[in-house]
């Protein structure tokens, strides 16, 4: 049967670079809720409560949103923030991140906001889902339809949002000139075709290392600034679909301990930032070539061979939009190995896993397989 009878992951990683020209087209609508609440003071810090891939889609707009707004942005995982890390003051603005809606945990950390006196603020894929039912307000990020719970196009157009919401208030607040906002949106305007570049380069990159990808036992991930928060998703796509032990590292902290345990058998994924961390992680990228020959990476470095290596060929001048266009690598191999292996099956006993710890609630049966 087709794709369009029964989606894959494959077909919302297709589908992302149309979804990504309308909502950068549409940036002013699609961000004008929350960029019209957060206007609302001079907020200092702006709290992502969130678990998961939104947590990571989240983590890879951290770095461009702190640029570009002039403020700190904490990340906290819901019932961090529900036990104990939630001492917020009135210069700060919280949302609660889940693609679902259905999510328990961000459920509750709405109900905890209410309950410290702050806006209990949604920001989800589905505004029907039980969000409605908690929150002050309820925002759509644009990722339009996505029924697998392997979520592709949540991640990167949950990214985009955060970054297109920095870049409205950057400029009505006077904090960005126009000469540059416009710099940034001609970028933005190319991301489509770099998706779909990257696309095609990872099928490529995915034939030629097919030996190496479908024989993975353990898998890091390792990068600095947005690399590494690209990293975090790769982690988490590679463990969950391959079902491997798949971690990500700051490059700097996996030298610092997790290298300790490499052998020739480990796979490593590295990914350039393309700025402060560039030659830090090419130091790293040798280091670890003297233990495996399973060393690939996102890079322009020659320290690297082409045929380990995803090439960015693109004028970078918003280094820090690269996950946009980069997640798909780690997408693409994800299914495409998973779906070699035959892997879509989890263990038999994992079957009554959820009969004790269930992350949704029964809505989610509507929205999206779990």
């Amino acid at each position: 049967m087709s794709e369009n009878i029964h989606p894959t992951m494959m077909t919302y990683i297709v589908e992302t670079p149309q979804q990504i020209e309308y909502n950068v087209s549409h940036s002013k609508e699609l961000t004008y809720e929350l960029v019209e609440l957060f206007l609302k003071r001079d907020y200092k810090t702006i709290w992502i409560i969130a678990c998961g891939s939104s947590y990571n889609a989240s983590s890879c707009a951290k770095a461009f949103m702190m640029k570009y707004l002039n403020c700190d942005v904490r990340m906290v995982t819901p019932n961090s923030f529900i036990d104990y890390e939630h001492h917020m003051s009135v210069n700060d603005f919280a949302i609660v991140i889940s693609q679902s809606g259905c999510s328990t945990n961000s459920i509750e950390a709405l109900k905890k906001l209410k309950d410290l006196g702050f806006p209990a603020i949604g920001l989800t894929g589905n505004i029907d889902s039980d969000f409605k039912e908690i929150a002050d307000k309820v925002i759509d990020y644009g990722v339009g339809k996505e029924t697998v719970g392997y979520v592709t196009k949540g991640v990167v157009t949950l990214a985009l949002f955060l970054m297109l919401f920095a870049l409205e208030v950057s400029f009505k607040k006077g904090l960005l000139v126009e000469d540059d906002y416009d710099m940034v949106y001609r970028e933005l305007n190319d991301i489509p075709s770099r998706h779909h570049y990257i696309q095609d380069e990872t099928n490529n990159f995915y034939e030629t290392n097919k030996k190496a990808l479908t024989s993975m036992s353990v898998s890091y991930a390792c990068g600095f600034i947005q690399g590494h928060s690209i990293a975090m998703e790769a982690a988490l796509k590679i463990g969950e679909t391959i079902q491997i032990p798949s971690f990500a590292y700051e490059a700097e902290e996996f030298i610092h301990g997790p290298n300790l345990q490499l052998t020739p058998n480990y796979t490593l994924f590295f990914i350039d930032d393309f700025l402060s961390g560039s030659s830090r992680l090419e130091q790293i990228i040798q280091a670890s070539q003297t233990v495996s020959d399973r060393v690939f990476a996102i890079t322009n470095s020659e320290l690297i061979d082409n045929k380990r290596a995803l090439r960015i060929p693109f004028v970078m001048d918003e280094p820090l939009l690269l996950p946009l266009y980069t997640l798909p690598f780690f997408q693409i191999i994800a299914y495409r190995t998973t779906n070699d292996l035959k892997k879509w099956d989890k263990h038999p006993l994992f079957d009554h896993f959820k009969e004790y710890a269930e992350s949704k609630t029964e809505t989610i049966s509507k929205v999206m397989p779990d």
